[in-house]
């Protein structure tokens, strides 16, 4: 045998800590045909900072798509079935780099996939440039031991096959479309020291979450079997045999694969795709064919008992709908009601095998006409599976394959619905099987039938995450996947587990001190029109009206309210917080109003600019602030020399003013910056508002003493006034 081994790697990724599904990082692979050792290379690192710490990172394992993970034990929306993830955790502790390797033997040929994240997030909303987190690392690699001569059994064939005690044989058998069930023969086993054999035989291959392997141990000459239902079809099974014999006794034996096969019956004909695109209440086309024969309907098939007892299937036609990206319908050419009876399983092809369909929801609703059903007591099962369908709901009611458990449902006339979600389904072809299934026996059901209407479809987020949830897209090279992001303390797959959900009242109560808290401003706006201060107080009314209607247009729940775009609102909100702080800075210090007005406009400009390239980062803050308090220092430095005296010069300003405006700013910035979480922040960001607003009141500098108050009488008439002259300090009349 000559072996080939590959390796494949993809890029490291920064892990984030959990709070949703697009906090997982994905690894995609392709696991190639003839692939009997598969091994994983998981390689985790930390920085070296002071911040890291020991930390434990979560993989999840599966074969043929993402991997369905619950880290924070929420609930799952109903009617969806869920198979728990294979995980290991990989630990970060004294070490920067840890390092682990994962083997799969005989593993599944196809695509499998890597998961991996941190603990759940503690939901501190972080400031950008505050704090440093710590990055954690990690990257999958893949190695596979490939044979590229693997021996292939002919059906029904006998191969004569050797065993050494080194290494196991591996060989494989191609399952044909419509095979009902195999049968696995071991004859004449023999060792080469002439004694009787034992051995050990494994039929498929390992998949994840589940493996469905099939072990046979033969011991002795005896020939044994192995019987399989429902193989999985159009493709390789591999069959693994091990020697459990003596180190130097290999084994020799006759292999035999036999299938048999499932003859269907289908309703579908040629004129079946003329009518595609008529409407389903018009007339559909003549079924009469060139030789003068008819057809068969789907009606008249189902109600033909004497010719269905030669297939083993009835296939309805199906026609998949591509929509959208991960999203699908899926369209019965004979309308949506199929006919159930007893005497054979309907069948529907459900095709998912693009290798683009695992990253959404499968759906499948069944509804039972109920008027269509003559037997009271009947039950109408259905299994939807992938590989192969069932074929014998009617015997054993087990909704499993040979290598796959599939999901059942029933109907009958109490429960006429039925619903089944299926999340990220694998990429395969599925199959949805429906039966008539009496209680007495099916004596009774050999004249009866059944209407059954079938929606099917696939989504990327299964009733778009619900009232409470965002479905995003999300992607990992070329490869899309969808999850829902929750928000007002819902949580689960789809946005449908109210645990932790915040009530309407307390939903309303979060609007509410969020968008009135920047009514605070009110006093700093009256502050500045009383002392003259026009342009900073236009300011303050286009920061307080932004900063409303963006947080009434940002809240998580119902009580929500957009005057415009989401993204405008936002913006305008940043950047008239942002020149408010420099406007009031600039104020304090007293400059000259020409300088002043002309960093106004200049320094409005460049906050305008940063904000546009990094909204959220702390610099758009901080630099303006920064800059503007070097002025009013440099400013207040040149009075005091230039008066001999501390400036400003009054006590009072200083104890009544300015030393309780600048604590309320600090504390402002501490609640901002430390104090914030996702649970809290209705509260502590209305808390910065009143804070903020408090101490610009307080900040502003008093009125210039030359300017007299407010004369509204003076101003709206028109009579001569006496004009100052700032510089010189004469008056003259007008």
């Amino acid at each position: 045998s000559l072996y080939v081994s590959e390796y494949f790697s993809q890029s490291a990724q920064k892990l984030s800590f959990y709070s949703w599904y697009g906090n997982a990082k994905l690894f995609h692979f392709h696991v190639p045909e003839d692939t009997v050792l598969l091994r994983w290379l998981l390689q985790a690192s930390r920085g070296k900072g002071p911040e890291c710490t020991d930390m434990e990172i979560t993989v999840h394992f599966r074969y043929g798509a993402p991997p369905v993970i619950n880290p924070l034990g929420t609930r799952f929306p109903a009617n969806a079935t869920v198979h728990p993830s294979y995980n290991i955790s990989v630990t970060l502790s004294s070490t920067v780099q840890n390092t682990t390797f994962v083997n799969i033997t005989t593993p599944a040929a196809g695509e499998w996939f890597i998961a991996a994240h941190l603990p759940e997030a503690v939901g501190r909303i972080e400031v950008k440039g505050f704090s440093t987190p710590c990055p954690y690392m990690f990257q999958a690699d893949m190695f596979v031991l490939r044979l590229t001569d693997m021996p292939v059994l002919e059906p029904g064939v006998a191969a004569l096959q050797t065993v050494s005690p080194a290494k196991p044989l591996h060989v494989k058998v191609f399952v044909p479309k419509h095979a009902a069930g195999m049968q696995f023969e071991l004859r004449s086993c023999v060792t080469s020291e002439q004694k009787a054999c034992a051995v050990r035989v494994v039929l498929g291959s390992i998949t994840l979450p589940q493996s469905f392997q099939r072990i046979v141990t033969c011991v002795g000459n005896v020939n044994c079997s192995l019987a399989l239902d429902s193989p999985p079809w159009e493709k390789w099974l591999q069959i693994m045999v091990e020697s459990l014999g003596t180190a130097n006794a290999s084994a020799s034996m006759e292999m035999l694969a036999s299938f048999t096969v499932c003859r269907p019956g289908s309703t579908s004909s040629f004129f079946n795709f003329i009518s595609l695109n008529q409407s389903q209440n018009g007339p559909r086309p003549s079924s009469r064919g060139a030789d003068g024969s008819s057809a068969l309907s789907a009606g008249d098939t189902s109600r033909n008992m004497s010719s269905q007892g030669s297939f083993c299937v009835q296939s309805q036609p199906v026609v998949r709908e591509d929509l959208d990206v991960v999203s699908v319908r899926y369209r019965l050419l004979n309308g949506p009601s199929v006919p159930v009876n007893s005497l054979s399983p309907t069948l529907l092809l459900l095709n998912l095998n693009t290798g683009m369909d695992s990253g959404g929801s499968l759906v499948v609703n069944l509804l039972l006409n109920k008027t269509s059903l003559s037997l009271a007591n009947a039950t109408v099962a259905a299994c939807v599976s992938a590989a192969s369908p069932v074929l014998s709901l009617n015997a054993t009611h087990n909704c499993s394959t040979a290598f796959f458990q599939g999901y059942p449902l029933s109907m009958r006339t109490a429960s006429a619905e039925a619903t089944l979600i299926v999340l990220y389904p694998q990429t395969d072809v599925w199959f949805l099987s429906l039966q008539l299934i009496c209680p007495k026996g099916q004596g009774e059901c050999n004249t009866a039938e059944a209407k059954v209407t079938v929606f099917a479809y696939l989504t990327p987020c299964f009733n778009d995450c619900g009232p409470y949830g965002q479905c995003s897209l999300l992607r990992r090279h070329g490869y899309l996947y969808a999850g829902c992001s929750c928000k007002a303390g819902w949580g689960g797959w789809s946005c449908t587990d109210d645990t932790k959900a915040q009530s309407v009242g307390v939903q309303n109560l979060a609007t509410l001190l969020l968008t009135l808290s920047n009514l605070m401003f009110l006093p700093a706006i009256a502050v500045a029109i009383y002392r003259y201060y026009l342009v900073e107080a236009s300011v303050y009314t286009y920061t307080m009206f932004f900063s409303t209607f963006y947080h009434a247009c940002d809240q998580p729940g119902v009580a929500v309210m957009c005057i415009m775009d989401y993204d405008t609102l936002q913006y305008c909100d940043f950047l008239g917080s942002v020149v408010s702080i420099w406007v009031t800075i600039l104020c304090m210090s007293c400059v000259k109003k020409i300088v002043k007005y002309v960093l106004f406009v200049l320094g409005t400009l460049l906050i305008a600019m940063s904000l546009q390239l990094d909204r959220r980062g702390v610099w758009n803050m901080m630099g303006p602030c920064l800059f503007a308090l070097i002025i009013m220092i440099a400013a207040w430095v040149y009075q005091g020399v230039k008066r001999r005296q501390c400036y400003p010069s009054s006590w009072k300003r200083w104890v009544f003013y300015l030393l309780p405006g600048i604590t309320l700013a600090f504390i402002a910035i501490s609640v901002y910056a430390f104090m914030e979480t996702n649970e809290n922040y209705y509260y502590t960001h209305s808390i910065w508002h009143v804070l903020v607003a408090c101490s610009v009141a307080f900040l502003l500098p008093p009125r210039d003493k030359h300017k007299k108050p407010w004369a509204w009488s003076q101003k709206l008439t028109c009579r001569y006034q006496i004009c100052q002259n700032d510089r010189e300090e004469l008056y003259a009349v007008t």
